[in-house]
């Protein structure tokens, strides 16, 4: 019994051994390959770092992708952008012409009557006279005569289309009608400005003429012109002495949508003016346009107010770019032309406002003024509208007169 115990315990301890034998052999064998061990664990990193990459790769191609898209969004958005400006660009030019060509057949309307007192009858002479002879011209200076051209004036452009015709052999009446037009542009021109001069502010606007042309109404839709583009616009009511003047004034300034400066009635001009001026410096104002008296039953009286306010102006407002406008009433043809002699005798008039144009054939008075007076005729009336009141350009003046398209 107790041998078989032994036996089994000799045997139960080999077996241990035998195990302890093993497992020091494996943990030996560990040792001598470390190598085996670490391989899976950077299998493992190496698989997590390719699988990194690969997401760095796909978020980098899809950043590129947002940014292409971005970039294409861009260009779109600039085509976008160059179209709509084009578009705007376009729209302008197009509200540009349709307002020139508005202004243009206004005009053309307006010039009716004056058309027919002279394009008009200048084609039936011309149709009647076949050939170029000293009878035809005859006819056309009564032509011009009848239409208030003025004697000298009229003379003149004769003198001008008999030479003319002469220097290039034009025999046939019909070739005459060119020429002519030729003569009256030229006329019209004479190296004159017909713009006026407040492009720069501050600018003043000295009004001057006669009771009943239309001073106050040509200021009120001079004030509009100027507020439409945009100026600040002050309004001074320096015709102190003719009834209702100021009243008057202040209807087209309401109407307008600006102030007036005033004083009572019979006050001094120059004073009222003076405070005008002192406002539109205090107030910044763009343009500064000022009623005058027009009266002309006493030229020293006449003088003497214009003189003052001139002085006025001249010492308050130095920096200011000055215009002198005189009104004249078309529908009275040469009388307008004698008025504006005697305005010129005691202000320095720079620029000529014809009203009622649209209701007189008297419309050759334009060519006497722009001759006799060598005063350029800025801004023409040819309606009752708040714009028909219209910048003077001769060549679409002639145009207008002769019933042709511009």
């Amino acid at each position: 019994m107790f041998k078989k115990f032994i036996s089994k315990f000799k045997k139960d301890n080999q077996e241990n051994v035998k195990k302890q034998e093993e497992s020091v052999q494996r943990s030996e064998d560990t040792i001598e390959n470390p190598q085996e061990e670490i391989k899976p664990i950077e299998n493992e990193i190496k698989e997590k770092k390719e699988e990194e990459v690969e997401i760095i790769k796909e978020d980098q191609a899809e950043e590129e992708k947002i940014e292409k898209a971005i970039q294409k969004d861009e260009v779109i958005e600039e085509k976008v952008e160059d179209s709509k400006e084009k578009e705007e660009e376009n729209q302008i030019e197009e509200q540009k012409t349709e307002k020139k060509l508005s202004f243009f057949a206004k005009l053309k309307k307006g010039l009716t009557k004056t058309r027919e007192g002279i394009a008009g009858k200048v084609d039936e002479v011309l149709k009647t006279y076949k050939k170029v002879d000293e009878e035809l011209f005859e006819e056309l200076e009564e032509i011009l005569i009848t239409s208030d051209a003025g004697v000298h004036t009229t003379m003149e452009i004769i003198d001008r289309l008999r030479s003319l015709a002469k220097e290039r052999k034009i025999t046939e009446a019909q070739d005459l009608k060119e020429l002519l037009k030729e003569i009256l542009g030229e006329l019209l021109e004479m190296d004159k400005s017909h713009a006026l001069n407040v492009e720069s502010s501050p600018a003043i606007v000295l009004m001057v003429g006669v009771n009943g042309v239309g001073k106050t109404t040509s200021i009120g839709k001079i004030a509009h012109q100027f507020k439409s583009q945009g100026k600040k616009v002050l309004l001074a009511a320096g015709d102190t002495f003719r009834a209702a003047a100021i009243d008057q004034l202040e209807i087209w300034a309401n109407r307008v949508g600006v102030d007036v400066i005033k004083h009572q009635e019979g006050a001094d001009p120059a004073a009222v003016i003076y405070d005008a001026i002192q406002s539109a410096k205090a107030r910044k104002m763009d343009v500064l346009i000022c009623d005058t008296a027009g009266r002309l039953h006493n030229k020293k009286n006449l003088m003497n107010e214009l003189g003052k306010v001139a002085k006025v102006v001249d010492r308050e407002y130095p920096e200011a770019s000055k215009e002198v406008l005189l009104v004249l009433d078309a529908t009275t043809g040469q009388n307008a032309i004698q008025q504006a002699k005697i305005f010129k005798e005691v202000t320095d008039i720079t620029g000529v406002v014809l009203t009622k144009l649209d209701g007189t054939a008297k419309g050759g008075v334009v060519l006497g003024i722009s001759s006799e007076l060598d005063i350029p005729v800025k801004l023409i009336g040819v309606g009752e509208g708040m714009d028909d009141l219209q910048k003077f350009v001769p060549e679409d003046f002639v145009t207008a007169l002769f019933g042709e398209e511009n």
